[in-house]
């Protein structure tokens, strides 16, 4: 039995297109988790810019650029694994960015990257997304080993209103991480909605699910928990979902309710509404149990399915 517990923080947003404001905002935010002891601190999707396309394609820098540096350096400060959510990468086709999620090490590394599979191009009540105009899909599933660490501090799960090494694989043979280790699944918001994603890294080994999001106000009332409870129940995973709050253009509104969700799906933490950050406590050993009780990824049929 696996009886590490990773404390992680999930950091809520209201990003706009100021992106030297969010960078700041992200910076306190990153500091106060490293402060609550967290050892993994994921902010939300597009945590740099939200805005029009213009500024989509102007704010674009690379995995380890400036700004996700920035946060690289407050990793290496404070000895933790930093989750930068999402900015956009340049360099796609057709002149088009990567919605792309930058992991960071203890040490300020670059350790995983994972570039967004699915596009949000769809209609959600009065208001049409076209994600795919500015964003080139990515082609592979991510998955990252990062060492637990000893917690700091007390509170299994705590809410603060509105601060090493590791190893990466694409998707290929299952196997089990190290034993003083907790292996990521790395994910970006509208992936949420294609459980085939979760499944295949679930058996590639992952035991945290991580869905950094700017869900819509609309689409995240009716769908973000259940959702995200549904990833976790059915592959026996953690899941952390830091996400965008509040408007960031007129007429388009986040839905927030950042949570962390345990496998047998009872949220641990949630933070509802405003900038802030919650931390949880993530024990191994109730994921090894639960799996033991619903083994469902050991009886899975194979043979048999025809997709």
């Amino acid at each position: 039995m696996n009886a590490a517990v990773l404390r992680v923080a999930c950091a809520q947003m209201n990003t706009r297109d100021d992106p030297a404001a969010n960078l700041r905002v992200a910076s306190e935010l990153v500091e106060e988790a490293a402060a609550a002891g967290a050892r993994l601190v994921a902010l939300p999707e597009t945590w740099l810019f939200k805005g029009r396309s213009a500024g989509i394609r102007a704010s674009a820098e690379a995995p380890d650029g400036p700004s996700n540096g920035r946060l690289a350096g407050l990793a290496a400060r404070h000895d933790v694994y930093v989750l930068a959510g999402s900015v956009y990468e340049p360099g796609g086709a057709d002149g088009r960015v990567s919605n792309t999620s930058a992991l960071f090490g203890p040490d300020g590394h670059l350790v995983a990257v994972y570039r967004k599979l699915h596009l949000f191009d769809v209609t959600a009540g009065d208001a049409v997304y076209r994600e795919s105009d500015d964003v080139v899909a990515g082609s592979e599933l991510v998955t990252a080993d990062i060492e637990v660490g000893a917690p700091r501090g007390p509170a299994a799960c705590e809410h603060h209103g509105s601060a090493a090494s590791a190893s990466v694989s694409s998707a290929g043979a299952a196997s089990e991480p190290p034993s003083d280790a907790v292996r990521l699944g790395l994910t970006i918001c509208y992936d949420l909605r294609f459980p085939e994603l979760y499944r295949s890294l679930a058996l590639m080994g992952a035991q945290v699910l991580c869905v950094p999001a700017a869900f819509t106000a609309l689409t995240g009332a009716a769908h973000w928990e259940v959702l995200l409870r549904a990833r976790a129940i059915e592959n026996g995973c953690f899941v952390i979902a830091p996400g965008q709050v509040g408007e960031h253009l007129p007429g388009r509104d986040c839905y927030g309710h950042t949570m962390v969700i345990d496998p047998w799906g009872t949220v641990l933490t949630e933070l509802h509404d405003g900038v802030g950050v919650i931390v949880a406590d993530l024990d191994l050993a109730r994921l090894d149990e639960v799996r033991r009780q619903i083994p469902s990824l050991e009886n899975r049929r194979p043979d048999v399915y025809r997709f």
